[in-house]
């Protein structure tokens, strides 16, 4: 497969995930009274309902409330919505065999500092895309170290120990997963504008996840960094 072709499918993928986070809100399947695990069953429903989608790439990740503090890698117990919370979701759906990974923030309640947080989250994300963008050498842990301090610099404490990793052809966890070349992290010294060991362009995730541990939540967002 060329690369325009390989562009293509993980754009098209995206594009699908963007789609069926769109149908989850427009179908209101978050809402208070129901555990995280609900909602991701429901979400895995509506994915095999509009695209056929049979699996994902990595675990389901519904977090509500103060299990939004916790990153990707932890496994809060299961929580009961509330009507006050805050809830991300964080999804990689295979379409067709292409990765998507995709993640975004709801806010149930009125909280000003819950919405303040949501409404920072994708102009921290267009920031670091705008300076990956403008610093064509740029590592993985440079960009790790801007985007935390943009975090910094709005008030709120960057919550993972990276912010995206490479994204392709499944299975992306099991072969790059644990590299941390394949992260954009303070250990990855790696131009991130590279070919990878198949001579394939590298293409990334960003990942925004930040927090407010003196409240109690935190918020995440995410999509491709490259290509669109």
């Amino acid at each position: 497969m060329d690369e325009q072709q390989r562009a293509a499918e993980l754009v098209a993928a995206e594009e699908k995930a963007e789609e069926l986070f769109a149908e989850i809100a427009r179908r209101g399947l978050i809402e208070p009274g129901v555990r995280e695990t609900v909602v991701s069953d429901r979400v895995r429903d509506l994915g095999a309902e509009l695209f056929g989608i049979e699996r994902h790439w990595h675990k389901r990740v519904v977090r509500a409330g103060p299990n939004t503090l916790q990153p990707y890698r932890e496994n809060p117990p299961d929580r009961v919505i509330e009507s006050d919370d805050i809830v991300f979701l964080d999804l990689g759906p295979l379409l067709a065999q292409w990765e998507a990974d995709f993640g975004r923030t709801y806010v149930l309640g009125d909280d000003p500092a819950k919405l303040a947080l949501q409404a920072d989250l994708p102009r921290l994300w267009a920031a670091g895309r705008a300076h990956y963008e403008a610093t064509p050498g740029i590592t993985g842990a440079q960009l790790y170290a801007h985007v935390a301090e943009l975090a910094r610099e709005a008030g709120w404490e960057f919550g993972n120990s990276h912010a995206g990793h490479l994204v392709g052809e499944f299975p992306h966890e099991l072969v790059d997963g644990e590299k941390i070349e394949s992260y954009i992290a303070p250990e990855n010294p790696h131009p991130m504008r590279r070919t990878d060991r198949s001579g394939a362009v590298c293409h990334w995730i960003l990942e925004i996840h930040i927090v407010d541990r003196a409240r109690g939540f935190g918020g995440f967002h995410e999509q491709l960094l490259t290509l669109r």
